[in-house]
């Protein structure tokens, strides 16, 4: 095997993926930027769920926001609910791991927040129901998905923001995901702080 070789095409491929994507995505971004800024302008906040690489997105995404992004500016409000060991482990034990997220969402969310719902499937059964506890509560989502959207793609509201990956090979979608949470988070800023360029 020619390590080399096999590498190169990796980000190739990666590379590839995200030029692709820009045409489908640009747009539900700049939409979810928009609604992300309008909530936080309004005094409401941002959670963020997802599993594995990504609640490892939800968490990064809500440390840029809360400490800085490329820019110095007064933190946000964000917080990633795949943090809180006790609680996460309180819920799963005690009721079942499909609501870790939702019993959060229905204790923090209020009307005008914003859910960043993270599956590189869109079918995580407990981001699923984090978006039904979102909608209890009267919060916009912003789904962040690949693989065609899952089932994730059939419980989105027409408030709600969809920014599914054209991809079906996870490292991809992760890849293209963490590239969405940055021109989030940058849109944010500029949006914030009226930088024009």
């Amino acid at each position: 095997m020619d390590l080399i070789d096999r590498i190169s095409r990796q980000f190739e491929d990666s590379a590839q993926t995200k030029l692709a994507a820009i045409e489908w995505l640009a747009g539900p971004i700049a939409q979810a930027v928009e609604a992300m800024t309008g909530s936080l302008l309004n005094n409401g906040k941002i959670l963020a769920c997802g599993n594995g690489g990504s609640a490892a997105d939800a968490q990064h995404f809500a440390a840029e926001l809360v400490n800085r992004f490329e820019m110095e500016r007064p933190p946000l409000a964000a917080v990633a609910l795949t943090t809180d060991t006790s609680t996460l482990t309180s819920i799963a034990n005690d009721y079942d791991y499909v609501q870790v997220f939702s019993k959060q969402v229905r204790a923090l969310g209020q009307p005008g927040d914003v859910l960043l719902a993270i599956s590189t499937s869109g079918n995580s059964p407990n981001v699923i129901d984090a978006i039904s506890a979102a909608h209890e509560r009267e919060m916009r989502v912003v789904a962040l998905t690949g693989k065609g959207g899952g089932k994730m793609n059939e419980l989105l509201g027409e408030n709600d923001i969809h920014i599914c990956v054209p991809a079906d090979r996870t490292a991809r979608i992760q890849e293209v995901h963490l590239l969405a949470l940055h021109c989030l988070c940058d849109g944010i800023d500029c949006l914030l702080l009226g930088v024009e360029d």
